[in-house]
């Protein structure tokens, strides 16, 4: 059964990416927690899998529960990395508003970023602030009755390969919010440049420096007050595994909407190495950026259907090979407990692919800041919209007729 395309009924509107240095981040957010939905709890597999699962994961103190104290410490470690170069000289350059490629692989936006990667605090005068370390006691909203026992997850794809050696960046932030009834998925993807208060500090910045200044509970205390729901559970994903998890499944068949060298239009079955190829493409694409990213969406598709498939799901050999994949670079708040994934998993095992839906949070257009450069430009009547959604457990009616369809909007 295909995964669910929101497209269908309204278009995903596009957010303009600058390029992230490794673009695989995107790939499969999420998919190490929803390898987990509906897998765990399979009869005589779930005790093989549960060991797997927690021999791989790994626990730190991401959240950020009422009360607690959130530290606010600049990663002074940067995000640089062995292999990064390496990277980088395969996704050099970068698409400018106007989807021109500028050949140094230079923009206004990294020159003005600081020495350690991460974008600059903006005070409410306009002018860079200075970030020093402190604290501040974290605060969560109230959990909705109407809500009954919906979920939200915080979602963070990071750079980092190491994170006790240095949290790197959050160039992919998604929430995941599981309804009450256990039948639906939503997963809003939060652009890294969009333009917000940043909790703590008394400015403001592109939202994936929140991570970068103090980690996963300052990001769960700056997104907080956009959505004002509270987030359950956290969980940092990196993607060393992106190609074995691929390969587990067999590959995936991929729907190639627009064409580029070795991509025909029409559906195509790819292994791990194909759709490394197939998502790091811009270049020969219309829109640049906007382009990959449909193409990472249709791939995150692919493997979700894949993934949740009758024949992944009934094959022991192929769902254990999965399973181990997608949670071997996954790292849980200390309050996740396999066992709690595992219910969760079994009340979630009449989900698949079409009970996935994708929507991105709203915008209203790409801005060229002094300070902060790039930014993307938070809409914010209909960001209170989907908070409303959010707080009743009532997404399957959400609706976004403000964020661009086309263009970066303005």
């Amino acid at each position: 059964m295909p995964a669910h395309d929101a497209s269908r009924h309204r278009e995903d509107p596009p957010t303009r990416d600058r390029g992230p240095r490794h673009p695989v981040r995107a790939l499969v957010v999420g998919v190490g927690l929803l390898a987990l939905v509906g897998v765990l709890a399979l009869g005589g597999y779930a005790f093989f899998l549960q060991r797997t699962v927690e021999g791989n994961i790994e626990r730190e103190d991401l959240n950020a529960d009422d009360n607690s104290v959130v530290t606010i410490s600049p990663d002074r470690f940067g995000s640089t990395q062995p292999g990064d170069d390496e990277a980088a000289a395969e996704d050099d350059g970068s698409v400018d508003l106007d989807g021109t490629v500028e050949p140094d692989g230079e923009t206004g936006e990294e020159q003005l970023e600081q020495d350690d990667g991460t974008a600059p605090l903006v005070g409410d005068d306009g002018e860079q602030i200075e970030v020093p370390e402190s604290e501040f006691v974290a605060t969560s909203p109230e959990r909705p009755a109407e809500a009954g026992e919906a979920m939200n997850f915080l979602i963070i794809g990071s750079d980092s390969r190491d994170l006790s050696v240095e949290r790197g960046r959050s160039d992919v932030i998604v929430l995941m919010h599981i309804n009450d009834e256990r039948d639906r998925v939503d997963l809003i993807h939060f652009p890294r440049d969009l333009f917000v208060p940043i909790a703590g500090t008394g400015g403001s910045s592109k939202i994936n420096a929140s991570y970068s200044y103090g980690g996963a509970p300052l990001l769960v205390q700056t997104l907080q007050p956009l959505i004002d729901v509270p987030i359950d559970h956290v969980v940092i994903v990196n993607f060393e595994s992106f190609r074995a998890m691929t390969d587990a499944i067999g590959g995936v068949d991929v729907n190639v909407a627009e064409a580029s060298p070795g991509f025909p239009e029409g559906v195509m079955h790819m292994d791990g190495a194909t759709g490394l190829e197939f998502v790091r493409e811009r270049y020969a694409l219309s829109q640049g950026d906007i382009s990959r990213g449909q193409r990472q969406q249709a791939f995150i598709q692919a493997i979700m259907t894949e993934a949740l498939s009758r024949e992944t799901l009934t094959n022991p050999a192929r769902l254990s090979r999965f399973v181990d994949a997608a949670t071997t670079n996954l790292t849980v708040d200390a309050d996740l407990q396999v066992s709690d994934m595992r219910d969760l998993g079994f009340a979630m095992r009449g989900v698949r692919g079409d009970d996935i839906f994708f929507e991105t949070a709203p915008w209203s257009g790409i801005a060229d800041h002094p300070v902060a450069g790039s930014i993307v430009v938070m809409a914010d009547e209909q960001m209170q919209v989907l908070s409303e959604h959010l707080k009743n457990d009532t997404m399957e009616d959400y609706t976004d007729p403000v964020s661009p369809r086309t263009g970066f909007g303005g």
